[in-house]
């Protein structure tokens, strides 16, 4: 590969400019819609799994082409028609092929991120989702339910019995449980207390839940207790007025709040295993992501910073993602913090920053 391309940096690229597929590759389907990483495909790059973009409308027009695979599965990246790298596809997993006893396909349950991570969406609704008052403009919560793809419950039966097929068939090594918010008081704590539980009774994997911060701090002590080793509780923007325009009802929990809830999860979970998604490009400057990743960092929290990605029928659908120089200008530093402060994504017990499929950033962690 090139040296103008280390592998840090062409995945930052990739993840802002996307990839054109020249016809559908195998391996895992990309996805559309819903939460988490949404209009992307796995791609290994240099015994990496990452996430990128490949089904938005600035991916369409991405300088970076991959061609179809060879017999081993191997395709080559091209920028303007120069090789720049060597990727592969991981595999369908074997847990898709199956369905529960009511005809519920398992991949309507839980879904394969990246390599090895299995991610839920336990309630795939929210008290703020389709009003445009309240609605973060990124989400696309529904989408996946309104298409057919996912079910609006998942009940602890289903995610123990999918888990338990995942872990067996396919060697997942940790689970990501997250959740619309269904009400002001838990903001869906408790969802996430019962599904851990049934997963854990099930079967031996980490597990980070998500949520925003519930009304209660001890909600954090029973989410621990109820087999939750990580913590996610995602900021998504850091300043007041790009949280106001981008999630209006969201921003109804100012940033103290944040911070205060922060502090008492660190002190239940422990450091590094609480952690925050921020999404870079929605208005916020580098200076002012880097200023709260340092506060985050010394209170022992693991800032997950990737790209922000328009997927399509949401409002922010024709919004651009930032461009490389600008997560150039956010991931060396961040990385280099990280380092210093001793929180490396690989020390965590599961979650987004443990799988890191989304963000370049593990590769400036050293």
């Amino acid at each position: 590969m090139p040296a103008e391309f280390p592998t840090a940096g062409l995945v930052a690229e990739l993840q802002s400019l996307g990839l054109r597929l020249e016809g559908e590759p195998a391996g895992v389907q990309g996805r559309r819609g819903g939460a988490g990483p949404s209009d992307h495909k796995a791609v290994t790059l240099a015994d990496r799994t990452v996430m990128i973009p490949v089904a938005t409308a600035p991916a369409a027009a991405s300088p970076f082409v991959a061609g179809p695979p060879d017999a081993q599965g191997s395709a080559v990246i091209r920028r303007d028609g120069v090789a720049v790298a060597h990727i592969t596809f991981p595999r369908q997993p074997r847990f898709y092929d199956l369905a529960t006893a009511d005809g519920v396909p398992y991949s309507h349950i839980a879904t394969l991120h990246g390599a090895d991570v299995l991610a839920t969406t336990v309630l795939q609704s929210c008290i703020r989702y389709g009003n445009r008052k309240t609605t973060c403009q990124f989400c696309a919560i529904g989408q996946s339910l309104a298409a057919g793809k996912t079910i609006l419950r998942k009940t602890p039966q289903q995610l123990a019995e999918v888990a338990r097929a995942a872990v067996t068939l396919d060697g997942v090594k940790h689970m990501v449980m997250t959740t619309g918010t269904p009400n002001l008081a838990d903001r869906g704590a408790a969802i996430l207390c019962e599904s851990a539980a049934a997963v854990k009774a099930a079967v031996d994997l980490p597990i980070q839940g998500q949520c925003e911060p519930p009304d209660d701090a001890a909600w954090f002590a029973r989410m621990k207790a109820a087999g939750i080793d990580s913590l996610g509780m995602h900021l998504e923007a850091v300043t007041p007025d790009v949280r106001a325009r981008i999630m209006p009802g969201k921003a109804g929990i100012p940033l103290a709040r944040y911070m205060d809830a922060f502090d008492a999860a660190v002190a239940v979970f422990g450091r590094g295993e609480v952690s925050t998604y921020i999404l870079a490009g929605l208005g916020d400057s580098a200076e002012a992501i880097l200023t709260v990743c340092e506060r985050l960092i010394d209170q022992g929290v693991y800032p997950f910073v990737a790209p922000f990605v328009p997927i399509a029928g949401t409002p922010l659908k024709r919004h651009p993602p930032p461009e490389p120089q600008f997560m150039q200008a956010i991931l060396p530093r961040l990385g280099a913090m990280l380092k210093r402060a001793g929180l490396r994504s690989a020390d965590t017990t599961a979650g987004c920053a443990k799988c890191g499929a989304c963000s370049a950033l593990a590769g400036y962690e050293v």
